[in-house]
């Protein structure tokens, strides 16, 4: 009986064992497969270490030319594919804009600002960030690849420097230059992406010295990650990704967070995914600009000329009276991709605010979603019979700075831009649309629900279209139709 007893133990364990090999594999490769969330890095490039020039490259470099006839030997389509871009154009493709019922090629070339106003009659001076060589009046050969400059976005050595009309500063070392060339870095875009509007952190809310060499703090791709430029402007045959609507009315090319982070998985909490419709990642993830350099809010170019003391920050007798800010709150706007764009001609009203660009979109536009922007306001010279801006010569010999004449200034300006001016003239004021895309911060430092939910919140939720705020009126998606706003 005993042992009778202990082979049934023995039986019931082998059983159990044998249930056990069965059931274990069958748990192991038929349970749910987790769902994993695309890493962001997948999507970064992964580029091949650069090659070194320093023994590929020998001679004597006396002109800029001279380096990219060098440059071609290998890269024999490089300069043609730059001649294709905006970059090189300064203007965009051919674009139909509905609100005029017509094409137009737009861009840096021919359009108005309220910094320093445009490029016509100015060129020498502007040109300096062009990405070629001798621009240096309308004549300019935009077809002479022979003029492209590679070393303004290649070079390695920190030692090159461009002169009025694109043409290498005297005394530039081009051998050592050509020797060092590489990857472009955030030192090559910065140089002229970091100080437009002729100073440092002027155009710009979001792109200024501080990114050089910045702390997570400053922006947490490429402070944490050592970001460069390229790494979300991805290129191809040089045409760099990215669109501004300070110079563009259409989102062709644009660079998006989703490039990179998959929508659907990024954020876990259901609460935060429910905005992703309404609600620009920017909106949460950026919110303050300028947060280390001030930048220019305010310029006033009516005040320019006088003799009083002189503050880089505050007044200069060439450029007139400004205002900066530092860690400024961006102003808020639906935008949809595209945007509206004062072209010249066009008619201003001088006791009105007039909009130089504009973001489009509306609470009923599905496609868009609530951004961030710095707000630039000007005060720029008008033709007071005719009713339009007008572009001054400011640079050169003849120039406003040179004479401090304004009726001098804007008829050269204005025979340059093609454009009737008829001898009178005073300052009307503008505005300035420019995204806020850079300066990301870590998830710690996103804003919160009570940021922009309640009393005296950053949004203003009468000027986007809501009744109220949503949390109390509901969200677009309950609202039927916007409240007209008086």
């Amino acid at each position: 009986m005993k042992s009778l007893r202990h082979f049934k133990y023995l039986w019931l364990i082998g059983l159990g064992v044998t249930m056990l090999v069965i059931a274990l594999p069958i748990l192991v490769f038929t349970r749910p497969e987790a769902v994993s969330a695309a890493s962001p890095w997948d999507n970064v490039p992964k580029r091949n270490p650069a090659v070194s020039h320093t023994n590929l490259i020998s001679g004597e470099f006396k002109t800029g030319q001279e380096v990219t006839a060098k440059c071609l030997t290998c890269h024999a389509e490089a300069a043609h594919e730059v001649t294709q871009t905006a970059h090189w154009t300064w203007k965009g493709d051919p674009i139909f804009d509905p609100s005029r019922n017509e094409e137009i090629a737009i861009g840096k070339a021919n359009l108005l600002n309220n910094f320093c106003i445009g490029i016509q009659s100015n060129w020498e001076d502007c040109t300096k960030c062009h990405v070629g060589y001798g621009w240096e009046d309308e004549t300019f050969n935009f077809q002479n690849e022979a003029n492209v400059d590679c070393l303004v976005c290649h070079d390695q050595s920190g030692i090159y420097v461009k002169a009025p009309g694109g043409v290498p500063a005297e005394g530039v070392d081009l051998l050592a230059a050509a020797k060092s060339v590489g990857i472009p870095t955030r030192q090559n875009c910065g140089t002229c992406h970091f100080y437009g509007g002729s100073g440092a952190a002027v155009k710009h809310g979001d792109l200024d010295e501080s990114l050089y060499y910045p702390s997570e703090v400053i922006d947490v791709h490429m402070g944490r990650l050592d970001f460069q430029c390229v790494d979300c402007h991805k290129t191809e045959s040089h045409e760099v990704s990215g669109r501004s609507i300070s110079v563009s009315i259409d989102n062709k090319n644009q660079v998006y967070c989703t490039d990179c982070h998959e929508q659907a998985s990024t954020h876990t909490d259901a609460r935060i995914s429910s905005h992703l419709d309404t609600v620009a990642c920017q909106t949460c993830h950026i919110p303050a600009g300028a947060l280390r350099q001030p930048t220019k809010m305010v310029w006033d170019w009516s005040t320019a000329g006088q003799d009083i003391p002189e503050d880089p920050y505050e007044y200069l007798k060439t450029r007139g009276s400004f205002v900066y800010a530092t860690g400024f709150t961006p102003t808020y706007a639906w935008f949809n991709g595209t945007a509206q764009r004062y072209l010249f001609g066009d008619k201003v009203d001088p006791n009105a605010v007039n909009l130089i660009n504009s973001p489009n979109g509306d609470l009923n536009d599905p496609k868009a979603l609530i951004f961030p922007f710095k707000v630039h306001m000007g005060k720029q010279p008008y033709d007071a019979i005719y009713n339009y801006l007008l572009q001054p010569q400011t640079a050169g010999e003849g120039g406003y700075w040179d004479t401090f004449d304004w009726k001098s200034a804007l008829e050269r300006g204005s025979e340059a831009a093609g454009m009737e001016f008829s001898g009178e003239y005073g300052f009307a004021t503008t505005a300035m649309y420019w995204q806020i895309t850079h300066m990301v911060q870590p998830k710690e430092n996103a804003l919160q629900c009570a940021d922009c939910h309640g009393e005296g919140t950053r949004l203003d939720w009468a000027a986007l279209g809501y009744p109220g705020d949503p949390m109390l009126w509901g969200g677009r998606k309950v609202i039927p139709q916007a409240v007209e706003v008086k």
